[in-house]
C-alpha cells in the first residue's frame, strides 16, 4: 500500500516546492489526477481493496447516490422527520438496510423499540393505568388495584376501561404515540423552534415512557424486541447505556440494579440461543448529569461493584442528559477519579462535545473526557473546534461515536452536508456511526443514520469501502475481553445481490 501512495506523495510535494519557489505551475492532469488519488486515499474507507463483487456493487450504489444527489428534495439537507418518507422510499436506503452494519456502539435503553410496538402492545395490557399531567404529558403504571394518586397528575385511569368507553380508541392512541416520540406529521421547525423546546419535548418523552418500560413484564420483552429489531436492521452487536432503573412488578415491589443487569444478561443469552450469528450486548451504566455531586459519587462505586459481578457483560460507566445544561465532567472529577485511586479499572464512555456554544465550561468537556482516559467520545460535536482534543482523539484511537439524525433533531445542525462529520470522515478520523434513540425520531436502529453519513456526509467521494471501514470500525472499537471470531452465516461481506437481481 506505501507503494501506491508514493508517488502522490511525491506530487504533492512537487507541487508545493515548485510553487514557494515562484517558479510557474501549469495545470499538469497527471499531477491533478495523483493529487485526487492521494485525497481520496485520505478518507475512511479510502484504502480498501473491493473484491470483483464489490465493485459491480460499488457502481450501483454510484449511480443510486447520484440519482439521489440529483433531486431539489434532497433528504440530508432537510430535517429527517421530512426526509423520513423519502429515504424510506430510496432504492439506496433498501440497499443499506440489506447491508451488515456491524455495531451500534451508542443507543440508550429505553429509546430503542418502535413506539408502535408500545402503544399497541404495553399500553394494552391489563392493568396498565395512565394519568395526564399538568404539562399535557402522560403517565403510566401497572398495578393490581388503583395504584396511588400522583401529584400534578389527574386522577389515574384503566386504559381498558377507557378504550371500551370509547369505542373508537385511534384518537387516545394517537395521543399516546405522540406523548413517547419526538417524530410528527407537522412542521418539526415550528413545532421545536429552539434547543429549549425540543429538550424539554424530548426529556418529557422519557418521563411519559418509564412507568411503561419500567414493568418487569414489558421491560423484558420489550428489551427482547430491541434486539429483535436491531437484529432485522443488520445489526450485530449492541453496547446499551443503560440507567438501570428499579424494575417493578405488579404488586409493586421492586427489583434493584443488580438484579436488572442480570435479566439483561440472562436475556442476551438467551436470544444468542436463538440467533448464533449475533456477537451480543454490553451495558454502560448511566446516571444523569444534573445530578449532585453525591449521587454521581455512589453510582460510580455501584458501577465498580456491578463491574466486580458482571466483568464480562458490564462494559463502563458514563454521565448522560442535556450537556449544555448539566454539570460538567471537570465537576465530578472526584467521583470519577475513585476508580483509579482505588486501583479499580472502570471504563468510561463519556458524551461530551454535544454542544455548538464555544468556550463555555461545558465546551470544555471534550478535554476533559480525554484527560480522564474516556474509551470512546460520545456525540463529539464541538472536536472540530478543539485542535488539541481531535489530536488526542486521533493519536489514542479514541472513536467518536457520531450520531447524525440525533444531531439534526436536537438541533445541533440544520443541514447534515455541513456537520462536522463530514470533515471526520474525509481525514479517516476514528469514528462510528450510532443511533443515539431511535425510536424517539422515528428512524430506523441504523440504516437511517447509515444513510445519513453515507448520503450526507460522504456525497459522492464515499462509496463501498466507505461503508465497509465504517461496519469494521464498529467491532474494532466496541469493549469486548475477547475478539469475536466470527459470526456463523454472516459477517462484513456486502450483499451481491439487490432485490433478487445479480449485481
Amino acid at each position: 500500500m506505501a507503494v501506491r501512495l508514493q508517488r502522490p506523495l511525491v506530487a504533492a510535494a512537487c507541487l508545493f516546492l515548485c510553487c514557494v519557489a515562484g517558479v510557474r505551475c501549469g495545470p499538469d492532469p497527471r499531477l491533478r489526477k495523483e493529487l485526487i488519488d492521494l485525497e481520496a486515499s485520505m478518507q475512511i474507507g479510502g484504502r480498501m481493496v473491493l473484491t470483483d463483487a464489490e465493485q459491480r456493487l460499488d457502481a450501483l450504489l454510484a449511480k443510486l447516490k447520484q440519482d439521489e444527489m440529483s433531486r431539489k428534495d434532497f433528504p440530508p439537507s432537510m430535517h429527517f422527520f421530512k426526509a423520513r418518507r423519502l429515504i424510506q422510499a430510496s432504492p439506496l436506503f433498501g440497499l443499506l438496510q440489506e447491508m451488515p452494519k456491524g455495531a451500534v456502539l451508542h443507543v440508550h435503553d429505553f429509546a430503542m423499540v418502535d413506539v408502535e410496538w408500545l402503544v399497541k402492545n404495553a399500553t394494552y395490557r391489563p392493568n396498565c393505568y395512565m394519568c395526564f399531567t399538568d404539562s399535557a404529558s402522560v403517565r403510566f403504571v401497572f398495578a393490581s388495584q388503583g395504584p396511588k394518586p400522583v401529584e400534578r397528575c389527574s386522577p389515574w385511569v384503566l386504559l381498558e376501561s377507557l378504550r371500551a368507553k370509547m369505542g373508537n380508541a385511534t384518537k387516545l392512541d394517537n395521543s399516546i404515540r405522540g406523548n413517547l416520540t419526538l417524530f410528527t406529521d407537522r412542521d418539526p421547525e415550528t413545532e421545536y423552534p429552539s434547543q429549549d423546546v425540543v429538550w424539554n419535548r424530548f426529556e418529557a418523552a422519557f418521563g411519559a415512557l418509564w412507568g411503561l418500560v419500567t414493568f418487569a413484564p414489558v421491560f423484558r420483552d420489550y428489551y427482547m424486541e430491541a434486539l429483535n429489531q436491531f437484529y432485522a436492521d443488520n445489526v450485530m452487536y449492541l453496547e446499551l447505556r443503560a440507567l438501570l432503573p428499579q424494575v417493578y412488578e405488579l404488586d409493586g415491589c421492586t427489583h434493584d440494579q443488580a438484579w436488572t443487569l442480570q435479566t439483561y444478561q440472562d436475556l442476551t443469552k438467551e436470544f444468542i440461543s436463538t440467533h448464533p450469528d449475533f456477537y451480543g450486548v454490553r451495558i454502560i451504566f448511566t446516571n444523569h448529569r444534573h445530578a449532585k455531586l453525591s449521587v454521581v459519587t455512589e453510582a460510580v462505586k455501584k458501577a465498580m461493584q456491578l463491574q466486580k459481578d458482571f466483568p464480562d457483560f458490564l462494559a463502563g460507566f458514563d454521565l448522560v442528559g442535556r450537556e449544555d445544561q448539566g454539570k460538567t465532567l471537570w465537576y465530578f472529577r472526584d467521583a470519577l477519579a475513585l476508580p483509579a485511586e482505588k486501583g479499580a479499572t472502570l471504563p468510561y464512555f463519556f458524551h461530551a462535545g454535544e454542544t455548538n456554544f464555544q468556550g463555555t465550561e461545558v465546551d470544555q468537556n471534550l478535554l476533559d473526557a480525554l484527560l480522564l482516559n474516556t474509551s470512546r467520545i460520545g456525540h463529539g460535536f464541538a472536536l472540530q473546534r478543539h485542535p488539541v482534543a481531535k489530536d488526542l482523539s486521533r493519536k489514542r484511537r479514541v472513536a467518536v461515536e457520531v450520531c447524525p439524525i440525533s444531531n439534526q433533531v436536537l438541533k445541533l445542525v440544520k443541514d447534515l452536508r455541513n456537520h462536522p462529520a463530514t470533515a471526520l470522515m474525509m481525514e479517516d478520523h476514528p469514528l462510528v456511526i450510532s443511533s443515539d434513540d431511535p425510536a424517539m425520531f422515528g428512524s430506523s436502529p441504523l440504516s437511517s443514520d447509515f444513510y445519513e453519513a453515507f448520503v450526507g456526509f460522504g456525497g459522492l467521494k464515499s462509496h463501498v469501502g466507505s461503508l465497509k471501514q465504517l461496519a469494521i470500525n464498529s467491532i474494532r472499537w466496541r469493549c469486548a475481553r475477547t475478539v469475536p471470531t466470527g459470526p456463523a452465516g454472516r459477517g462484513l461481506n456486502f450483499p451481491v445481490s439487490v432485490s433478487g437481481s445479480a449485481l
